[in-house]
């Protein structure tokens, strides 16, 4: 309810001051595309506005994780520790593509949720250099970063996401180490 009042707010202000919506290459018009893939329950859509550190590190959890269960079906014995290692590692390896592993680990963390608390109308937008700062009509506050392709990307997720790379990263190295050790083992 309170999404659909922001969204609308946003569109009357754009008809208002007689603007179109803004350029998806502005701080605001990427801020303005988030809200309106939200409100419309295209989530899948937020993912074109992440930074681009975010949306590298979606990317290779969702490799990594695809890789590792992979390794896991080739080469681990059947046990109940290779069960519970397939079942947190599918949900990431079936996904079709970067936009979908972001809705899988939104499941974890609750991104989307937190951009749901506060889609009001764009206050004040603040520009240095690659950065920028949208502030809401109730005071939130988001950091953006602009890309290589001129769009520019919400920062809100980036650490979360480098910390799952970077866990990610590390499972893989285990899970293959482990699974050369269990495809030597087959060969003896």
């Amino acid at each position: 309810m309170l999404a659909a009042l922001a969204l609308a707010l946003v569109v009357l202000s754009a008809f208002a001051f007689h603007r179109s919506f803004p350029p998806n290459d502005t701080p605001d018009g990427a801020y303005a595309r988030i809200a309106k893939a939200i409100e419309e329950e295209h989530p899948r859509d937020v993912f074109a506005y992440l930074e681009q550190d975010a949306v590298d590190a979606v990317f290779s959890i969702r490799d990594m994780r695809t890789r590792a269960r992979d390794a896991i079906e080739k080469n681990y014995p059947a046990s109940a520790e290779r069960d519970a290692l397939l079942a947190e590692y599918e949900p990431d390896a079936r996904t079709k593509d970067a936009p979908d592993e972001l809705l899988v680990l939104d499941e974890r963390h609750g991104f989307l949720a937190r951009l749901r608390k506060d889609l009001s109308g764009v206050a004040k937008v603040e520009t240095q250099g690659d950065r920028a700062t949208v502030t809401t009509a109730r005071g939130t506050r988001y950091s953006f970063r602009k890309r290589p392709n001129g769009i520019w990307g919400l920062t809100l997720f980036t650490a979360d996401l480098l910390a799952d790379s970077e866990r990610a990263s590390r499972d893989l190295a285990s899970i293959e180490a482990a699974a050369s050790d269990y495809a030597r083992a087959k060969k003896n």
